[in-house]
């Protein structure tokens, strides 16, 4: 690394493996700002389901990229690639040093991995018509237009499913061949978290998201944006409705909350651990080691 270049500390790992407590601890240290990269955090009313950092903890440590727009005005990862670069460069004209912290692959790589996503306006009638179309015919289109894309993106993640066919459809040409990479001008140093206890801290965190009003808050998103948001039908805030509409118990709800969160922190762990080069950190003492690899690149 060359030690006249501003520090970006990225701190990844899957979903319910300690990011917020630990980013905070480290903000403290260093003195810095936190930078969210989280694809849901940064819409507004989206709170409890996304485990967004609390408002104490906010107090705490000002946080960065999250609330910045609404859910029925969802952003594409180019835009937010844009809002963050251009947040990141200011802080780093003033600091050299920086800490971001979230879960989200793809937005870490937009930012730190020298992607460039296509800039291509979000097409809303051709969503529309996708999102008729069951998961499973939505990424058998994916396969047959882009095979090289479809292989990447899970058939459950309707969002980059959708994401890659309307950049096909709006360009004529593949999803996949029009990430380009150019690195970022800053140091990158990536810590990483992945606690062996993952499905306990899913299970404990996905009951407390329900006891503190995970169901009060998609009544509240459904009030505001309509029952048929799409990011209603993303993890807990799906399960949360079907409550609301009658068709699944609260124990359904959980139960099914736990085993999608679960399959999501397992492509999660996949995709850092391929696409990444991370300093893993052991959970025994977390911060001190986690300063120890910041202090070691700082000099």
């Amino acid at each position: 690394m060359q030690p006249n270049k501003p520090l970006v500390i990225a701190l990844m790992g899957p979903t319910a493996s300690g990011k917020t407590e630990l980013a905070i601890d480290i903000a403290k240290e260093i003195k810095s700002n936190i930078y969210n990269v989280d694809s849901r955090q940064i819409y507004i009313d989206m709170d409890i389901g996304t485990a967004k950092p609390t408002k104490r903890q906010q107090e705490e440590v000002p946080h960065f990229l999250i609330d910045l727009c609404l859910p029925s005005k969802p952003i594409n990862i180019h835009e937010f690639q844009m809002i963050a670069s251009n947040s990141i460069e200011k802080e780093l004209k003033k600091r050299k040093l920086i800490l971001l912290a979230g879960g989200s692959g793809l937005y870490f790589q937009s930012l730190i991995g020298g992607l460039n996503p296509p800039a291509v306006p979000p097409q809303k009638f051709l969503r529309d018509q996708l999102y008729k179309i069951e998961k499973i015919e939505r990424h058998n289109l994916l396969k047959n237009c882009d095979p090289i894309a479809a292989d990447k993106i899970h058939p459950e993640d309707s969002i980059r499913t959708i994401r890659a066919l309307e950049v096909f459809y709006a360009t004529g040409k593949m999803f996949s061949q029009q990430k380009k990479l150019t690195p970022p001008p800053w140091r990158v140093l990536e810590l990483g978290l992945n606690p062996g206890n993952i499905q306990t801290r899913i299970q404990h965190r996905t009951e407390k998201m329900y006891k503190n009003g995970l169901i009060e808050e998609t009544e509240n998103l459904i009030f505001k944006y309509g029952n048929d948001l799409q990011l209603l039908k993303t993890i807990g805030y799906g399960e949360a409705r079907s409550i609301i509409n009658g068709k699944i118990t609260y124990e359904e709800a959980l139960e099914i909350t736990i085993k999608r969160t679960c399959q999501l922190a397992k492509r999660q762990k996949t995709w850092f651990r391929n696409r990444h080069n991370s300093k893993w950190l052991n959970h025994e003492n977390l911060l001190s080691e986690a300063m120890s690899s910041i202090y070691e690149v700082l000099g």
